[in-house]
């Protein structure tokens, strides 16, 4: 297999999606009892693609095309397919990260799975948005467990 086909951003598009829809999957249906399971969402794909998100992000932020001073420059790094590609990887990876971290915290507290779901899924979907679910619902399951 040619590496450098590997690399190209579309591959490196699908390949990143997939294997985080794998961790979201894991991460919703399959038990967490089992440490190395949850491993999965929680830090081998974030960290593959943390890996790939370096590939393609690093090298286009040093050519001097773009970068994150301004919307100027944000604009001129993300018209580069590899940079954009860098960009998803970098949601995808946070937001399955932030996922495992809220799956987490919602089991310590006991919240129900079938709670749980839709507030990965938003988290899969929305990122932040589910983030701010799970934060809320959090704060209000937290004062009813207390009264």
């Amino acid at each position: 297999m040619d590496l450098m086909r590997f690399f190209e951003p579309a591959a490196v598009f699908s390949a990143g999606s997939s294997a985080a829809l794998v961790g979201w999957i894991v991460l919703i249906f399959l038990p967490r009892r089992f440490a190395l399971l949850f491993a999965i969402p929680q830090y081998v794909i974030p960290f593959a693609l943390g890996l790939l998100y370096a590939a393609m992000i690093l090298p286009r932020i040093f050519s001097g095309d773009g970068g994150f001073g301004s919307i100027e420059d944000v604009r001129t790094l993300f018209q580069d397919d590899a940079a954009l590609t860098g960009g998803w990887l970098h949601y995808l990876a946070f937001d399955l990260f932030i996922g495992a971290w809220i799956a987490r915290r919602a089991d310590e507290i006991g919240l129900p799975r079938l709670i749980q779901a839709p507030i990965l899924v938003a988290t899969f979907m929305l990122g932040p948005v589910g983030l701010v679910i799970f934060l809320c619902i959090r704060a209000f399951y937290w004062r009813e467990k207390d009264a």
